[in-house]
């Protein structure tokens, strides 16, 4: 799972990216309101983790945004303020989810858990599957009839990330930030050949499946032509 940490606290952030790394989940931070905005509204996480009291923006004016315009993500809200008022606050205004700090990592992960096992959730580990492709994110294989092949985790996240979003065009904006985080260092070209790379597996796969270019504005995955 992908999972946003939005929190002012640099220390605390940076602890619980490790902690999440450590149970197979990969994490970015932000630490102001504004940085938190800018990436949640690129609609590239699987779950959000939100500090209710945050510099420039405060997370639920941040929460409010996104449900505005329409990104479902799930959202788990954490704050030191535990009172009725504000915990119904934050559900009002789209959270899933509301841990009162401080709290224990396996309390946190206990939520995560929880939320996946939602009916559609959107970061529901289960093999994904489009038209004549089947593909697991837990081993990295994709599966074309008879044939199977072994992703790297880079191709794993962008095939990942498409069969999430079939027929949907996905900027290449949106695909930075899935795959490679919003302090990823990657030159430009690098998403072109991880690109070439699926397309290659897909033709070696036989698949009916393509990645097709949307001159001027990404790519999406469609039947081929």
């Amino acid at each position: 799972m992908h999972i946003l940490i939005i929190e002012d606290d640099k220390e605390l952030c940076d602890a619980l990216k490790l902690q999440l790394h450590a149970h197979s989940h990969t994490a970015d931070c932000c630490y102001t309101g504004s940085e938190a905005l800018y990436c949640a509204m690129k609609g590239a996480y699987d779950l959000i983790l939100l500090d209710r009291m945050l510099p420039e923006i405060d997370g639920l004016s941040i929460l409010r945004s996104i449900r505005q315009n329409h990104i479902t993500v799930p959202v788990i809200v954490t704050t030191a303020l535990d009172t009725i008022h504000d915990r119904i606050d934050g559900l009002d205004c789209g959270a899933d989810d509301y841990l009162v700090k401080p709290y224990a990592i396996e309390e946190l992960l206990a939520r995560i858990r929880a939320l996946s096992r939602r009916p559609q959730a959107f970061f529901e580990r289960r093999e994904l599957s489009f038209l004549d492709i089947r593909f697991s994110p837990d081993s990295r294989t994709v599966n074309c009839r008879e044939k199977e092949l072994q992703l790297s985790r880079r191709e794993a996240l962008l095939l990942e990330f498409f069969m999430r979003n079939p027929e949907k065009t996905l900027t290449r904006e949106q695909i930075f930030f899935r795959v490679w985080g919003p302090d990823g260092t990657v030159e430009d070209g690098n998403l072109d050949t991880y690109i070439y790379f699926l397309r290659k597996h897909l033709r070696f796969l036989k698949s009916r499946a393509a990645i097709s270019t949307i001159h001027g504005l990404g790519y999406r995955m469609e039947a081929a032509l």
